[in-house]
């Protein structure tokens, strides 16, 4: 999946506004208008296709952070640790992860509510499985979470909020 649209089924699940959009990505440390939110969350035709502002990969990062921060509050740093996280994406294939955890980070989900969400959405994924797709990227039992469980997730978190 794209940036632009797990952002877009993000938006809907969530029933976050323009306004609350870029609000979360200036929490998140990247400077957003509402115009460029709306190009980024408008999916357009095949004659539209440069109209769409790419949502890239530092972006979709920081609006993440700036999820976690809009929904459960600034946290102050840790004495030694820096003031801003590393970004926590190195490539593709760990953006359905990252957005897993810091879904669950931003709505304070616990794994049985997880497991429900996806229940929800009518595909099964076990316990293990999902502490596998929440784990750190390097671990031997990590496991990438392909596009099907992330649009599935997000379809049981639109069906779970919205009703």
């Amino acid at each position: 999946m794209e940036n632009n649209d797990i952002l877009i089924r993000l938006r809907y699940a969530l029933e976050l506004k323009n306004r609350e959009i870029a609000e979360i990505f200036r929490l998140g440390g990247v400077e957003v208008s509402i115009p460029d939110v709306v190009n980024i969350l408008t999916k357009p035709d095949e004659d539209e296709m440069d109209t769409q502002l790419k949502c890239n990969n530092k972006m979709f990062d920081s609006f993440l952070n700036g999820l976690i921060i809009y929904k459960r509050g600034k946290q102050d740093p840790k004495p030694g640790n820096p003031d801003k996280p590393e970004p926590s994406i190195q490539n593709k294939a760990n953006l359905n992860n990252l957005m897993l955890k810091k879904v669950k980070i931003a709505l304070s989900l616990t794994t049985e509510d997880m497991l429900e969400i996806f229940e929800m959405a009518g595909i099964f994924v076990s316990k293990g499985e999902l502490g596998a797709f929440l784990r750190k990227e390097g671990h031997k039992n990590y496991k990438e979470c392909l596009d099907k469980y992330a649009r599935n997730f997000l379809k049981g978190l639109a069906i779970k909020y919205r009703g």
